[in-house]
């Protein structure tokens, strides 16, 4: 999973550890380890929500100033299915980690 520069730091403090996701498909898995700079994140949980489900608040839960915000990262590409990642970072890794697929 890839993040935008201004939510990586967040991301590593653990303030942010949820993201939005519009994708055709899951491209993680739960339990699945993906590269974040010198460590990784490993997903909690993925679930599909709906288009009802974003909400200003979801948004600065996942690091956004609001939904609007949110929408200019989460949507890109042709994807219609939403999906909610919970995740914790890990600094180092400590076994190799997937760079399969990277989302954004």
């Amino acid at each position: 999973m890839l993040f935008t520069k201004k939510l990586r730091a967040r991301v590593k403090s653990g303030e942010v550890t949820a993201s939005v996701r519009i994708w055709k498909t899951p491209h993680v898995k739960v339990g699945g380890e993906y590269r974040l700079e010198e460590g990784h994140i490993e997903v909690i949980s993925i679930r599909e929500i709906t288009w009802e489900d974003l909400t200003d608040k979801l948004a600065r839960d996942t690091g956004f100033k609001n939904l609007i915000d949110m929408m200019k990262t989460a949507k890109h590409g042709s994807g219609s299915h939403i999906y909610y990642v919970r995740f914790e970072y890990r600094a180092g890794s400590q076994r190799p980690v997937s760079t399969k697929r990277k989302a954004r």
